[in-house]
């Protein structure tokens, strides 16, 4: 069993990006900008746009977060966006989900300027992507493919698996899968798939993006395959000083010597998540200078 070191595979990433931001920096003059739209409270939300800031100034982005509390209104909501999509200096921007249930968030998306839509949630990019034309791809299933090619995981012809069809994570990621060049053969699985245990015994790779606590049991699992695990969930810990901890979606401790390669959490898919990000923006840059 090998451990797919997220953490440091995005300090690799983070460390290639800066190359490139000074060298445009040195050329154009130009300092990448990144914004980032926090609303309400969410921990969760908290520690990653901390996450995206402290991304930002590594590699030498300029970065802005507008925060709001839970109370503002989807109208207040869209004239920050029109600001952001008009605001030449902001190269790329992201409206931080979840969002107050009072706010409709696929208006909110459809509001962003698919040009500085770095997420890549837009149905532009969406559907630039499936057709394999260029886009923003979403973060989380972009960093998922280049933990797979960076740690030379072959993926041609191999069966994987995805449980959960978010149009963040299981969807997407299924298309790229499948996509000429990584030529997976996929299964896209979720919470009413019958037969679920054997469905994922057959998977070479098995991606679990369910969103349920150490879903994913040992006897789901056949030896030797490749598990990548994107759930971020906090369970109770009175171990810990906060009283929880951060567990994925995979019980790691059965399910990890059954594995040839698996994602731990934290430190897994998470980093490539901001590293997807970072690598957007710069793209975004790219585009315009």
């Amino acid at each position: 069993m090998q451990l797919l070191d997220g953490k440091l595979l995005a300090e690799t990433i983070k460390s290639e990006i800066k190359e490139k931001v000074d060298r445009i920096k040195a050329i154009h003059g130009k300092v990448p900008h990144l914004a980032a739209v926090l609303v309400g409270n969410n921990p969760a939300s908290e520690a990653y746009v901390g996450n995206k800031i402290r991304s930002c100034e590594q590699v030498g982005f300029k970065s802005t977060l507008i925060r709001r509390d839970g109370s503002v209104t989807q109208a207040e909501l869209l004239e920050i966006v029109k600001d952001l999509n008009e605001d030449p200096d902001v190269d790329g921007f992201i409206v931080q989900l979840p969002l107050p249930k009072h706010i409709d968030e696929q208006v909110v998306t459809l509001a962003i300027d698919p040009a500085k839509d770095v997420d890549g949630f837009h149905p532009t990019n969406f559907g630039r992507m499936t057709q394999g034309l260029p886009a923003f791809l979403p973060a989380t299933p972009s960093g998922i493919l280049e933990m797979l090619k960076r740690y030379r995981i072959e993926t041609a012809g191999k069966e994987c698996v995805i449980i959960g069809r978010s149009n963040i994570v299981g969807t997407p990621l299924s298309i790229l899968l499948s996509r000429k060049g990584w030529d997976a053969t996929v299964t896209l699985a979720h919470s009413r798939t019958k037969d679920l245990k054997e469905v994922c015994l057959r998977a070479d790779i098995l991606v679990a993006a369910i969103g349920v606590a150490h879903f994913v049991t040992a006897d789901m699992v056949k030896e030797g395959a490749v598990v990548i695990d994107v759930g971020m969930n906090r369970i109770e810990d009175l171990t810990k000083k906060s009283g929880t901890r951060l567990v994925g979606d995979v019980d790691f401790d059965a399910v990890a010597p059954k594995t040839s390669f698996i994602t731990p959490v934290p430190g897994g898919v998470g980093q490539l998540t901001v590293a997807s990000l970072m690598l957007n923006t710069l793209r975004a840059v790219q585009s315009r200078t």
